[in-house]
């Protein structure tokens, strides 16, 4: 394959900030020649979204002369195959995305990112872990939680080489040890708090075999092939932002040669799809699409065999440019573009989708005519056309039959005039319907001074119909593909995906088509008159000798008119069943509480229950009739959750401490949960035992201070976080909340002006966030809440901040489309 490309180049009416880049980079003489690559993993099939990379990529470096490369990132064995690279060759090709001699694999790589790998360990920039996955990330924090340091991070620089070399030798198994960086546990960035760069993986390798047991991470491994191919220019999604300065450092500590700039964009949205890999295996490997190239899908395989024109997808992504925050694009726009690259392209045919017979009794019996049609209309270029048979039987749309029609109905209607596309005016005599009442046929009388479609005396019908003559025509099976969703976001929405499955996105007809068609090879696109754009069915999809045709799209978009009601009847419907589950799961969870209640209170007075475990509690009970009442208390009069109350009467002097505290802050349900279940963890002993009644007495606070602290939190003095910190002070110093509080200073922020100004703070740093909020990007607003609270150091109170960011930030577009 060259590296030359057959595409157009998209020039200067492309520009965008990348460009602009790019532009200020080689004025600047940066770089001499720009290089993009399209990476990527080969773990499934390319969709639309990835089409939108692809052709920003290759054409930034086909219209700056520079190369474009196709590099698979092959550096997990457990979900990468040969299919899919293949498939991936074929999709990116079918684009026009040329990459020539410019074809790459991370593993060609593996040795030089391992020789990298031990540079960092003799740098003192990484150090072998032996942390299980499960306590790395417990010790790797959140945001507003700092990361602790690993036991393992100050090995010394020999005891990590040999480590690692045992790691690659296949000393060790998966999951023993993994090579780590050595950043910083208290950055911000919690993906630079020491992430990993190695891995134990004894899994073959599609191209390497079982040559290496250890494999690079993503974040490890993407920007050394950018830098190992000379990479100018390196731009990924928006959701690869925070991976930036992980993609700085490795460059930067493993002193490669040259550094390539990481830029995001928006990615490739369109509503009423999915682009999730996994969502996208789960349709397929549950049956609800029938493989990866179902045309309903959104991969480029699928849409390929739909019949999407490949100029039409580039055309798409061209128009709707290159921003830096995400949104969803409408599918009506994707669909616009598909009509107007298919408009001048496909030549138009007659076809019956859903056939019934019309008979003109008065045209000859046993004739036949041959009417020479245009296959493209007058405004068009391109003269052909093509010969259609004539008869006196014909096939129509059934929807274009009406006995009783609604006002503003102009087709076939006892007593009314129509147009025969192409043919006759007919005026409908009779319609013959069967013993259930469904129509059979159309009886009609004919014109024949009208023949192509005028009348010599200049009259007109409102109405024109298309037909095929029933003896010429061929029966072709008709596939009519449409939206595989029913609702605009199936991927923003809480409850299965694919609950919104549309039921009708594939219909599939037995209908007619001119017989013309007859040696058009597989893969021969046409518009169906009156219908829309359909493509042959390639021939290893559909059966020998059968005429098999894929709708790729309508002629407009019908679901504009139909989907308000549509999305009103859904939503009642989903309203309701929603409403319906929480009353079942309501009923439930009181009736098994009910049973617990019941079963703690016949065990307390000495009963038998079955299948039930017996606790120390029960046996404490039993030999103490106050706390046998003091659990009925707790269960009937207070109304307490049953296995708290069952906790709570299972010590005499527990229970006179919640009660003490009961005393003081009257809320018995709040101060049980807390006592049950922040304050006993820390007694590290089971109620009921000598080992609690000794842990509990020794306790350096009583029942004053904790009923202050559940205070303070009730009050939103504190949050919730922070009573924790309160919590271990007063077990490890004595001290009152009050004073802790005050000496820590602990107390939320509450104060409207002060967060009012760290809010402004806040949108003013994040300016593009603020103006995808106010594009209807709503859920953003919790990006900005967590901002605040991270500004904060954790001290305001969300539900303040919520509602302040609220008033401060733009209304945002929700208006319905």
């Amino acid at each position: 394959m060259s590296n030359e490309s057959n595409v157009e180049s998209s020039g200067e009416s492309q520009s965008n900030f990348i460009r602009d880049i790019i532009e200020d980079d080689l004025a600047g003489g940066k770089h001499d020649e720009i290089v993009t690559r399209f990476p990527p993993e080969p773990n499934g099939y390319l969709h639309i979204g990835h089409a939108k990379s692809i052709v920003l990529n290759h054409e930034i470096a086909l219209d700056y002369d520079g190369r474009f490369h196709l590099r698979f990132d092959d550096t997990n064995p457990l979900t990468e195959e040969v299919e899919y690279i293949e498939s991936i060759k074929r999709d990116v090709q079918w684009l026009g995305a040329d990459w020539g001699e410019h074809l790459y694999y991370a593993s060609d790589y593996f040795e030089r990112m391992y020789e990298l790998a031990e540079r960092l360990i003799q740098k003192g920039k990484a150090y072998v872990d032996s942390l299980s996955s499960e306590e790395i990330k417990e010790m790797r924090g959140s945001w507003d939680e700092p990361g602790e340091e690993s036991p393992y991070r100050d090995r010394s620089v020999e005891e990590n080489l040999e480590l690692f070399r045992g790691m690659r030798a296949g000393e060790f198994e998966e999951g023993e040890h993994v090579l780590r960086a050595k950043i910083d546990m208290q950055a911000d960035n919690t993906l630079m708090r020491d992430p990993v760069l190695y891995r134990v993986l004894h899994e073959e390798h599609p191209r390497t075999g079982d040559e290496w047991c250890i494999y690079p991470m993503y974040d490890y491994a993407h920007c050394l092939e950018d830098a190992f191919e000379g990479v100018t220019h390196s731009l990924c999604t928006i959701e690869f932002e925070n991976n930036r300065e992980i993609y700085n450092w490795v460059v930067e500590e493993t002193e490669v040669d040259h550094q390539p700039r990481q830029i995001e964009f928006a990615s490739g949205n369109i509503s009423y799809m999915v682009m999730s890999k996994s969502r996208l295996r789960q349709l397929v490997e549950e049956g609800h699409v029938d493989g990866w190239d179902d045309p309903r899908l959104p991969t480029l395989s699928a849409v390929r065999r739909r019949g999407i024109p490949p100029e039409a997808i580039r055309s798409f992504w061209n128009g709707i440019g290159v921003a830096r925050n995400d949104n969803v694009v409408e599918i009506a726009q994707f669909e616009h573009a598909i009509r107007d690259e298919l408009n001048p392209e496909a030549p138009r045919v007659m076809c019956v989708e859903d056939p019934v017979p019309l008979v003109i009794e008065d045209y000859p019996a046993g004739e036949e005519e041959w009417l020479e049609i245009p296959h493209f209309p007058d405004d068009l270029p391109g003269g052909e056309s093509r010969m259609v048979p004539f008869s006196q039987r014909l096939y129509v749309e059934r929807d274009d039959v009406q006995e009783d029609p609604p006002e503003g109905f102009y087709r076939l209607y006892p007593g009314n005039e129509v147009r025969l596309r192409y043919g006759y005016f007919v005026t409908c005599e009779e319609i013959v319907r069967d013993d259930e009442g469904t129509i059979e046929e159309v009886r009609c009388s004919y014109d024949p001074e009208t023949r192509g479609g005028s009348a010599p005396d200049g009259r007109n019908v409102e109405g024109t119909i298309h037909w095929v003559s029933s003896e010429h025509a061929l029966p072709c099976e008709l596939r009519l593909y449409d939206r595989l969703f029913e609702v605009e976001d199936p991927h923003g929405r809480d409850e299965d995906f694919k609950e919104f499955l549309n039921e009708d996105s594939l219909v599939v007809t037995e209908g007619y088509i001119e017989p013309g068609v007859r040696f058009d090879g597989p893969g021969t696109r046409y518009q169906f008159e009156r219908n829309g754009y359909f493509i042959s069915e390639p021939q290893d999809c559909s059966p020998p000798e059968q005429l098999v045709y894929n709708r790729i799209v309508t002629l407009r978009d019908r679901w504009a008119s139909e989907e308000t009601e549509r999305r009103r009847q859904k939503a009642e419907r989903r309203a309701e069943q929603k409403r319906q589950r929480k009353e079942r799961k309501r009923r439930e969870a009181e009736e098994a509480r009910q049973q617990r209640i019941q079963a703690l209170l016949d065990v307390a007075a000495g009963r038998e229950v079955e299948d039930y475990d017996y606790t120390v509690r029960d046996e404490v009970r039993l030999d103490s009739p106050e706390l046998r009442e003091r659990l009925e208390t707790y269960l009937e009069a207070l109304e307490l959750n049953p296995d708290e109350a069952d906790v709570l009467s299972g010590d005499p002097s527990l229970a006179d401490f919640y009660d003490d505290v009961r005393a003081r802050y009257d809320e018995p349900e709040t101060t049980a949960t807390w006592i049950v279940n922040e304050l006993l963890p820390e007694l590290e002993a089971e109620v009921g035992t000598d080992e609690f009644t000794e842990a509990f007495e020794d306790l350096s606070f009583g029942a004053e201070e904790v009923a202050e602290l559940i205070e303070m939190f009730e009050e939103g003095r504190i949050n919730n976080r922070v009573m924790r910190d309160v919590l271990d002070e007063m077990v490890e110093t004595g001290d009152e909340p009050e004073t802790i509080v005050e000496r820590e200073g602990w107390e939320t922020i509450s104060d409207t002006s002060e967060l009012e100004s760290l809010i402004a703070g806040v949108l003013d740093e994040h300016e593009d966030n603020v103006q995808a909020y106010a594009r209807g990007q709503t859920q953003l607003l919790n990006f900005f809440i967590g901002q605040v609270m991270q500004a904060t150091d954790g001290q305001a109170d969300p539900q303040m901040v919520r509602k302040l960011l609220s008033e401060a930030l733009p209304e945002p577009d929700t208006a319905e489309e």
